[in-house]
C-alpha cells in the first residue's frame, strides 16, 4: 500500500485526536503520511509534536497543495473557511473526509455535484454518532436492503441533560448548567438544545437511507428545553423514558424526518441509552432491526471514523457521496411532513386549578375526534396557580391534535405553552 498525502485543517479535539493515532504506529501511520496542517493558532501546544510538518495560514492553500491527495476537514462550520477549502479541494479532484454535520447537511447536494464532476471523493463517516460506524452500516452493510426506518439518540448533550433531569429531579436550566460546566454543553448550547445538531445528522443518515441527497430545510425540529421534571416522572409511571430522538421513517405519506422530545417504551434499546452516549436503530428488511451504540463524540471515537475514511481511500475504495440503498432506488422515496402521520401522543396542560376545567379539555378533543387513552391530573406544585394536566392519546393525525390546543388556548382555562410529545411504541 502507498500512503495516501494528506493535509489537515483543524487541529482541535478530533484534529489532535487524529495526531495521536498517527503518531501511535497502527494500522494508520501505514496508511497516510501527513503533508500539511492547518490551524487557527500556530502556537498553541499540542499533544504530538508538529513543528516539521509544513503549516498552512490559509486552509484553501492546504486543499489545493501538489503534495496532498486527501483534504482532511475538521475546522467545522456551515460556511465560511470550511465550505471554500472543501469546494476548492473537490474542483481540484483531490479527495476530502471532513467531520463537519453542518457543510454537508446544508450543502451536501451542491458538494456531491462537485465530487460527481471532478471524480473526487467525499467521505463523512464522522459527521455522525462519533465512533459508530452508522454510515457504513446504512452505506455498505444495508446497501441492498429496504430501510424502513433510522432513529436514534444523537446528541450527546441533549441526552445527558435528560437522564439528569429524570435522575435527580431538577429542572432543565439547572442541569444545563452543570453540563456547561463538565464540558457537555458549549457556553452557547443552541444548536445542541434546539434538536439543530441532531437534526443535521439526521438529514445525513436519511439521505443513505432514503432520498439520496440530504435535506436539512424538512427535518421537523423541536428541543428540550419545555421539557420539565413532571413530564419525566410522568412518563416513568407509565413505563417510558423521554429521550430527544432523530428518527427518519418510511410512511405511507412518504419520508418523515423529524428531531423531538419523544416517550419510548422503558425496554426500547434507545431508552436504555444514558448520558452522552449516542445509539442509532436501524430497522430494514430483510435483515430487521439493527442497533448500534457507543461514544458519539470526543478525540478517539470521531477521530477512529476519520482514520476509518482515510483507510478506505488508502485501499482505493471508491464510492458516490451518499451511496447506499437510496442510491440504488431507481424512484427516490418522496418527503412527507411529520405532523401528516398519525400517531399516540402525550400532552401536558397547565390549566386553572377550578372546577369543570377536566370536561371542558375532554369535551374538546373529543369534538376533534381525539380518543383519550389516559388522563392524569398531577398535585399543583406549593404556590402555584394553575395544575398540571397530563392526558395521552389513542393514534390521532398531529394536526387534529394541534388545532384542538390552538382551540383552547382561545378560553382562559389554558395558562401557559402546552408540550406535545409523540409516543411510540417498541
Amino acid at each position: 500500500m502507498t500512503p495516501v498525502r494528506i493535509g489537515i485543517a483543524g487541529l482541535g479535539t478530533v484534529g489532535g485526536g487524529l495526531l495521536e493515532m498517527m503518531a501511535a504506529g497502527g494500522p494508520l501511520a501505514g496508511a497516510v503520511s501527513l503533508s500539511g496542517i492547518c490551524a487557527r493558532d500556530r502556537a498553541r501546544k499540542r499533544a504530538v509534536d508538529v513543528s516539521a510538518v509544513p503549516w498552512f495560514d490559509d486552509p484553501v492553500a492546504l486543499a489545493t497543495a501538489p503534495d496532498v491527495d486527501v483534504f482532511v476537514e475538521l475546522m467545522g462550520g456551515a460556511d465560511g473557511p470550511a465550505k471554500a477549502a472543501v469546494e476548492a479541494a473537490l474542483r481540484a479532484g483531490k479527495a476530502v473526509v471532513s467531520a463537519n454535520k453542518a457543510l454537508l447537511a446544508e450543502h451536501g447536494e451542491a458538494l456531491a455535484h462537485l465530487a460527481r464532476e471532478s471524480g473526487a471523493q467525499l467521505r463523512w463517516e464522522a459527521a455522525v454518532a462519533g465512533g459508530i460506524p452508522a454510515v457504513k452500516v446504512l452505506r455498505e452493510g444495508l446497501a441492498a436492503n429496504r430501510v424502513q426506518a433510522v432513529a436514534g439518540v444523537l446528541n450527546g448533550t441533549c441526552n445527558y441533560i435528560l437522564t439528569e433531569m429524570d435522575r435527580t429531579g431538577r429542572a432543565f436550566a439547572e442541569v444545563l448548567a452543570d453540563a456547561q460546566q463538565l464540558g457537555y454543553a458549549e457556553a452557547d448550547p443552541t444548536l445542541d438544545v434546539s434538536g439543530a445538531d441532531a437534526g443535521h445528522k439526521l438529514a445525513l443518515l436519511a439521505a443513505v437511507a432514503f432520498t439520496g441527497t440530504p435535506d436539512f430545510g424538512g427535518v421537523a425540529l423541536e428541543g428540550i428545553a419545555a421539557v420539565e421534571p413532571v413530564d419525566l416522572e410522568t412518563a416513568r409511571f407509565l413505563g417510558y423514558r423521554v429521550k430527544l430522538v432523530a428518527r427518519a421513517a418510511r410512511t405511507g405519506a412518504g419520508i418523515t424526518q423529524s428531531v423531538r422530545p419523544t416517550l419510548l417504551p422503558a425496554d426500547h434499546p434507545i431508552a436504555r441509552i444514558d448520558g452522552p452516549l449516542n445509539a442509532v436503530v436501524i430497522d430494514a428488511e430483510p435483515v430487521g432491526r439493527l442497533v448500534l451504540t457507543g461514544r458519539g463524540a470526543g478525540a478517539g471515537p470521531t477521530a477512529s471514523a476519520v482514520a476509518a475514511d482515510l483507510m478506505d481511500l488508502a485501499f482505493g475504495d471508491v464510492r458516490p457521496v451518499f451511496a447506499g440503498p437510496a442510491d440504488l432506488m431507481a424512484d427516490p422515496a418522496a418527503t412527507a411532513t411529520a405532523v401528516a402521520v398519525p400517531s399516540r401522543f402525550y400532552v401536558r396542560l397547565r390549566v386553572a386549578d377550578r372546577p369543570g376545567v377536566i370536561a371542558a379539555i375532554t369535551d374538546l378533543v373529543a369534538r376533534h375526534g381525539i380518543s383519550i387513552e389516559s388522563f392524569l391530573q398531577r398535585p399543583p406544585e406549593p404556590g402555584a396557580t394553575s395544575v398540571p394536566i397530563i392526558l395521552t392519546t389513542k393514534p390521532c393525525p398531529e394536526a387534529e391534535l394541534r388545532a384542538a390546543i390552538a382551540e383552547l388556548a382561545g378560553t382562559d382555562v389554558l395558562l401557559g405553552t402546552p408540550l406535545v410529545m409523540p409516543v411510540e411504541s417498541a
